[in-house]
């Protein structure tokens, strides 16, 4: 298979997994573990994966020099990025969570161009523009954003969030090309557990095992596992091939993935809006992701 078209599919299966986190989450914190407390359990179950499979079939050697990139994106990547989302969402509601959230293709493509000097073209602008509003089509259906001051500390938390994975995005990519990506993940997980055990240490020791129902294990146990584990995997994947502004427009598949999730399983049905947003966001997605002539022409020559 194309490389490239796989790397797509990784995207639409990382952000399928994304869209099912939302409810999954919001029904673990805070009533069985604290925010803090369930992202130091995260961290810790990817980076035994990530280290299981760097010690059995990776042991790739790390310049002395990227080390400390390396540790940048633990901040970013992990222990910022994680940290605020969790605790953002705790505090806010999820519909404002995923409107925020729909702010970060736009922070990743000023990124790029200061810090990788990744050009703005009126394709990618009109592309996060699309799936801008398409997203926000199937967002706000679902009910009214509430920017009151009851949730405005939530609301920030979640742009932190969406502020440091943009950074993370564009700090990896150069690691993701030159490494093998269990290595990258490996490291940036290492990082990412000393600075978020700090904060997550109490909460996870208070967590009271007993009382949690199987159904809310079953629930820790997708966070952790595909959330975490699986979801980083598929986004490096993704990254080795292609942009930071790409990978990160797929957020904008989100609430179309939730919303065809729950047609699926009869909660929810088909409508005239659902279809212009679906346009919409598949649309932007398109500009985004597809080369201009002129790229093709470049790689072809």
């Amino acid at each position: 298979m194309n490389k490239n078209v796989l790397a797509h599919i990784s995207l639409i299966f990382a952000n399928l997994i994304y869209a099912i986190n939302f409810t999954f989450a919001k029904d673990v914190m805070p009533n069985f573990i604290m925010p803090s407390g369930f992202i130091l359990l995260r961290v810790i179950g990817a980076l035994f994966l990530f280290a299981l499979s760097y010690f059995l079939f990776v042991n790739e050697k790390v310049e002395r020099k990227d080390i400390l990139r390396l540790a940048i994106c633990g901040i970013f990547g992990v222990a910022i990025n994680q940290l605020f989302f969790f605790e953002g969402l705790n505090l806010t509601a999820p519909i404002n969570a995923a409107i925020v959230m729909t702010i970060n293709p736009i922070l990743v493509i000023l990124l790029s161009f200061f810090i990788i000097k990744e050009a703005i073209t009126f394709r990618k602008i009109l592309g996060v523009l699309l799936g801008l509003t398409g997203a926000a089509i199937l967002i706000l259906k679902g009910g009214s954003v509430d920017f009151s001051s009851n949730h405005q500390t939530g609301n920030l938390f979640v742009f932190i969030n969406a502020s440091s994975y943009g950074l993370y995005l564009v700090f990896v990519k150069p690691l993701m090309q030159k490494y093998h990506l269990i290595t990258v993940l490996f490291y940036v997980f290492g990082f990412g557990l000393l600075y978020v055990t700090p904060f997550g240490l109490n909460s996870l020791m208070n967590v009271e095992w007993a009382i949690i129902p199987s159904n809310i294990y079953l629930e820790i146990a997708f966070v952790v596992f595909c959330t975490t584990f699986i979801a980083y995997l598929l986004n490096s994947l993704a990254l080795k091939q292609l942009s930071p502004t790409t990978v990160s427009i797929y957020i904008y598949l989100q609430p179309i993935l939730a919303s065809i999730f729950a047609i699926y399983w009869g909660s929810d049905y088909l409508d005239k809006e659902k279809i212009i947003a679906a346009f919409f966001i598949f649309l932007g997605v398109y500009l985004v992701s597809v080369r201009s002539l002129k790229q093709r022409k470049d790689k072809l020559s």
